[in-house]
């Protein structure tokens, strides 16, 4: 018989692909932290000896959810903001509190804090957006979570770089050391948007993702006022200038990418360009509904996210997949729009093709990366059982997450976290409440 470390016995598992497969009674072999065999149960069982036995008999495995954008620090400000809309948000609620307390021991303990909680939501990549990236990617590795650390780039000065030149100096640094070749993280350029951004810091931009071959993600088209200030202020559309600088092509994620022209659609889909859908941080902030159906249609690849816990308020990726295919469905007025499998396609494969990794992750195939997340569908809310990938979409909740490995390691087992200390991570989000709310 051939050893492996572990293998995963399931009800059903659905490897996203094929699109709209699933396999019912197999088991998935993981050695040295990769899909080695898929395999129905008694072939499973009669080729391998494997070193650990996970046997969920009530339970669906599927790929790691993709989290394809988020703020993973802004956790701490988780509720500071609500009830305004994007501009308002930004420049009274996150803005001077960031100005304020923004620092790597913040990023440090807020990143870890999300971590945490994507983890037990199912999440095993996530691709964050924010100020001391080098300390969001430390955080993803001491908890042995799969990360894109984008590293911002504006034309002023934050904590983290005081000008474009250094923004992207230190950007460099990270490339080169240490994450050039690291299993676990990987690295974007990720400027906040393009009224952040001038001509020249664009070109610059363009040129030095071409050099280090690094992907680009910025939010864009996110609002209706947002286009109006460019139009008002640079006679362009955000897009339009974004593609004078030479940045509109199949390395770049655009975040949100609600307010699009049917022209505009198909000049990013011409150009190979991905998109971050955020749905319900688009509806909290009131920024509008992405086209996401015709999206599809034009060839554009989708990808989820849920953007930072500070607009959303949960990194809840179940919940997210639910709120797209609903929201979809009433923006293409078709009940038919974005159906469950594309929903989870949005979540896994997407989000994988989306960040640059779908060759590693992003489906249940052999040879790719053992990011997988096994949910029970034994609850009250999900029986009976006619279609899993169904149930999945629609009636599951985050607190049915049973198991989350990432690259074969068990990190959540049977709902409980196997290499965090939880009081710790929340006795530190507590001292940073406190202290926030004093001032």
């Amino acid at each position: 018989m051939q050893q492996c470390d572990t293998l995963i016995q399931a009800r059903w598992c659905i490897p996203v692909e094929p699109d709209r497969l699933v396999l019912e009674h197999h088991g998935i072999a993981v050695t040295d932290g990769r899909i080695v065999a898929v395999l129905p149960l008694p072939e499973a069982r009669a080729q391998f000896n494997p070193g650990v036995v996970v046997d969920r008999p009530d339970h669906v495995v599927i790929p790691g959810l993709i989290n394809a954008h988020t703020h993973a620090a802004m956790t701490l400000f988780r509720g500071l903001a609500d009830g305004l809309p994007l501009e308002r948000w930004l420049r009274e609620g996150v803005w001077p509190h960031e100005q304020r307390w923004v620092s790597a021991e913040m990023v440090r303990d807020g990143s870890k804090h999300a971590i945490v909680e994507m983890l037990r939501g199912g999440v095993t990549c996530f691709s964050d957006q924010y100020f001391f990236p080098e300390v969001v990617a430390e955080s993803a590795v001491d908890l042995h979570m799969r990360a894109m650390i984008g590293t911002p780039v504006m034309d002023f000065p934050t904590p983290w770089a005081k000008n474009v030149d250094e923004y992207l100096s230190k950007a460099t640094d990270l490339v080169h050391d240490p994450y050039a070749d690291h299993p676990l993280v990987s690295t974007c350029f990720a400027p906040h948007s393009t009224a952040a951004l001038s001509a020249d810091s664009g070109q610059k931009l363009r040129v030095l993702a071409d050099q280090l071959d690094r992907r680009v993600q910025i939010h864009l088209h996110e609002t209706a006022m947002e286009i109006a200030t460019t139009l008002e202020e640079r006679g362009k559309r955000p897009l339009a200038r974004l593609s004078e600088m030479g940045l509109v092509n199949a390395s770049l994620m655009a975040v949100h990418a609600i307010h699009m022209t049917d022209e505009e659609l198909q000049q990013i889909s011409a150009a190979g360009v991905s998109v971050a859908h955020c749905p319900r941080s688009n509806l909290k902030l009131a920024s509008g509904i992405a086209p996401v159906q015709q999206m599809l249609d034009a060839g554009i690849n989708v990808a989820l996210g849920t953007d930072g816990a500070a607009s959303n308020n949960v990194l809840d990726m179940l919940g997210e997949m639910r709120t797209a295919a609903l929201l979809g469905k009433v923006k293409a007025e078709d009940a038919a729009a974005i159906p469950a499998s594309t929903a989870l396609r949005m979540a896994t494969l997407n989000g994988a093709k989306a960040l640059g990794l779908a060759d590693a992750v992003g489906s249940i195939e052999v040879g790719k990366w053992a990011d997988l997340t096994c949910v029970d569908l034994n609850y009250i809310n999900s029986q009976p059982v006619y279609d899993p990938l169904s149930q999945l979409v629609y009636s599951c909740n985050r607190e049915q997450i049973s198991d989350v490995w990432v690259a074969g390691r068990h990190l959540v087992d049977k709902g409980a976290l196997t290499q965090v200390d939880l009081d710790e991570i929340l006795q530190r989000s507590a001292e940073w409440q406190q202290r926030i709310a004093a001032v």
